[in-house]
């Protein structure tokens, strides 16, 4: 029997509540489709600064090396807000990317048809969208030197730095040229070539890269426009290429076109090594212990696990199976209520996954 070593990182918040569920569902899953997950739950986050005074333990890191994938929940406390930097709850995430060489953050966008009306755009804007939005993770202004906080005479001044080096831009166009290549064989890379030197290279590189795609239509957008654009017409785009800020920004942007940031998951991954898969909204922590969460976001970041990890490609289309059934029977959590539909809460909402599998 095949058997996969996963990593659960339940983290903050609403985040406990949603990995219950998912665990749940990854383990009917993998019993109907013979195949065997082990499941090791670690801290990270605000729940690992209470426990151990850092926001990513040696231990977790090392135990995520080690797996077949990991998968993430949530993380983030109001509570450690005022905390220095190496001691907030998102620094943790920043050390594990980084520790786990994660460079490519992957976020589909695909409507469910059942939520068609659960979007504020209108049907005949947002029907058929899907598109996938491939984010620099490691470089650009989050990460580039110099950066901090100094003394002037005119008072504190703050600043950070925009870079990217020719090797970090082509790791990235190259996995994003591969994606458009399953897909509809379009990219558009995003850029403000106008005014950023870095963006400068950055077209430079997909331009020159392009030409070992001929068979991809490449195009450009300065980031500003493409705001708009997924906005006007969100159909154009099937594989949106970005650095870490614009990518940032745009692929929430993008995450709204559903109708529900609780929706949507994603994927980090790198040359080697396990992926991190997560969902792309927060912690929620006004939400946790309410049993009120939607956990399908991190459900479908399940399915791309399943997928993209661990091959178990038969299994991951159960369980988005699973999500569309429920929703097309309308059953809903809070976030996605509607006229005529039935609300669910957290727990109630796996049972009906479950039921579904």
């Amino acid at each position: 029997m095949r058997q996969h070593h996963i990593v659960l990182l339940p983290g903050d918040g609403i985040g406990p509540e949603i990995t219950a569920v998912t665990k749940s569902l990854l383990e009917a899953i993998s019993k109907k489709h013979g195949f065997e997950l082990f499941f090791d739950e670690h801290l990270i986050g605000g729940a690992a600064i209470n426990a151990t005074n850092s926001p990513l333990p040696e231990s977790t890191l090392e135990a995520c090396k080690k797996s077949d994938a990991v998968l993430l929940a949530a993380i983030g406390d109001p509570k450690f807000d005022q905390n220095p930097r190496e001691k907030k709850p998102e620094t943790g995430l920043l050390q594990l990317r980084a520790g786990l060489e994660l460079f490519a953050n992957l976020r589909p966008v695909q409507i469910r048809p059942a939520l068609i009306d659960s979007s504020s755009l209108k049907s005949e804007v947002i029907e058929g969208v899907d598109l996938m939005v491939v984010r620099e993770l490691t470089g650009g202004i989050y990460f580039g030197d110099p950066k901090g906080r100094i003394k002037t005479n005119e008072g504190e001044r703050a600043f950070n730095t925009m870079s990217y080096s020719q090797k970090e831009i082509d790791r990235i166009a190259e996995v994003a040229f591969d994606i458009a290549k399953s897909r509809r064989k379009k990219l558009c890379s995003v850029d403000k070539a106008n005014v950023l030197d870095v963006s400068q290279l950055w077209r430079e590189r997909i331009e020159s890269l392009s030409t070992n795609y001929e068979d991809i239509d490449v195009s450009h957008l300065y980031v500003d426009n493409a705001a708009m654009q997924l906005i006007k017409d969100p159909r154009q785009f099937d594989v949106l290429l970005t650095s870490n800020l614009f990518g940032d920004i745009l692929s929430d942007e993008a995450a709204m076109l559903s109708g529900s940031i609780g929706m949507l998951p994603s994927a980090s991954l790198g040359s080697n090594g396990p992926g991190l898969f997560e969902p792309v909204h927060g912690s929620a922590p006004d939400l946790a212990g309410l049993d009120q969460a939607n956990p399908m976001a991190m459900i479908l970041s399940a399915a791309m696990m399943l997928r993209i990890a661990l091959k178990e490609s038969k299994a991951a289309d159960g369980l988005e199976r699973a999500v569309d059934n429920v929703l097309a029977a309308g059953l809903r959590t809070n976030d996605l209520k509607q006229k005529g539909t039935t609300q669910l809460g957290c727990m109630d909402m796996g049972n009906a996954l479950l039921k579904e599998i």
